[in-house]
């Protein structure tokens, strides 16, 4: 099986041709090749297949590190994207992606980033999910007995957003698998940690669901950028720089898409010998 190793911002992944060769990626295939020390070692695996509706490009699967099938990857769909025109699968710079949740259009500029239209963010707490009454800007949210003031978002995958005076000094380690497992979540839960530097940029770490924390998470990005505009803290244009390097949100407001522009990288191509 033929599989090129990728990453966006430090983000990395395994990514596998499954339009042209016949391959079956599980959640214990997904393991053995996430894993660091006995496989290619990624963050995410992700498989490139047919579309199944006919205005759709591609078809991808996105598999963490602990073998749990997710919905949705900003880094990897920019990096699925420049997989796709590398090897020649496709020709437009312009794409449509066909997820488990919405569908997403990318862009191939010019000058060598990638756009991507993640869909408007999903805000109320049962399309999250998120177990709450009712929207709110912020959520009281216990954990290991202190309370904490969380944004709910979804963007295709389910995020919590907690505003923090340093990401540096953030509790990610302790606090990121506490959240992601919180029974509020039934589905569990990226943990965003945002520092606001001004209107117009923030620092993020983000503990993501099923592969703990990141170099950098762009669907986790689009997310802290809606909660910070909600919270009258953010412009609709925002720098996100996460431990990998930046990416750039764009976001006008209630009902319109969020837009993600960041890099892609090639790193290596191989062959996995087999089960």
């Amino acid at each position: 099986m033929r599989f090129t190793k990728m990453h966006g911002l430090g983000n990395d992944f395994v990514v596998i041709d499954g339009i042209r060769q016949d391959v079956t990626v599980d959640a214990e295939l997904a393991r053995r090749l996430a894993h660091r020390r006995y496989g290619v070692g990624c963050d995410q695996v992700l498989v490139a297949e047919p579309a199944t509706l006919a205005d759709m490009d591609v078809r991808y699967r996105v598999f963490n590190s602990d073998g749990g099938e997710v919905e949705h990857c900003g880094n990897g769909v920019r990096c699925l994207a420049v997989f796709l025109r590398e090897q020649g699968l496709v020709s437009s710079p312009l794409l449509r992606v066909e997820t488990r949740g919405e569908p997403a259009t990318v862009c191939l500029q010019e000058d060598g980033l990638v756009s991507v239209d993640m869909g408007p963010p999903q805000l109320d707490p049962s399309g999250i999910p998120f177990s709450a009454p009712a929207r709110e800007l912020v959520y009281p949210l216990t954990v290991d007995g202190r309370e904490l003031r969380i944004a709910a978002v979804s963007m295709g995958n389910p995020h919590a957003v907690l505003q923090v005076p340093d990401a540096d000094q953030a509790p990610v380690g302790s606090l990121g698998p506490l959240i992601e497992g919180h029974p509020a979540f039934p589905q569990r839960a990226n943990a965003g940690f945002m520092q606001v530097l001004d209107r117009g940029h923030i620092r993020l770490r983000v503990y993501e669901r099923g592969a703990g924390e990141t170099l950098a998470c762009g669907t986790g990005a689009c997310a802290a950028a809606v909660a910070g505009r909600l919270q009258g803290l953010l412009d609709e244009d925002v720098n996100v720089d996460l431990p990998g390097g930046r990416l750039r949100i764009r976001w006008q407001g209630e009902g319109k898409p969020v837009w993600m522009t960041g890099p892609a990288t090639t790193v290596f191509h191989g062959d996995w010998p087999g089960p």
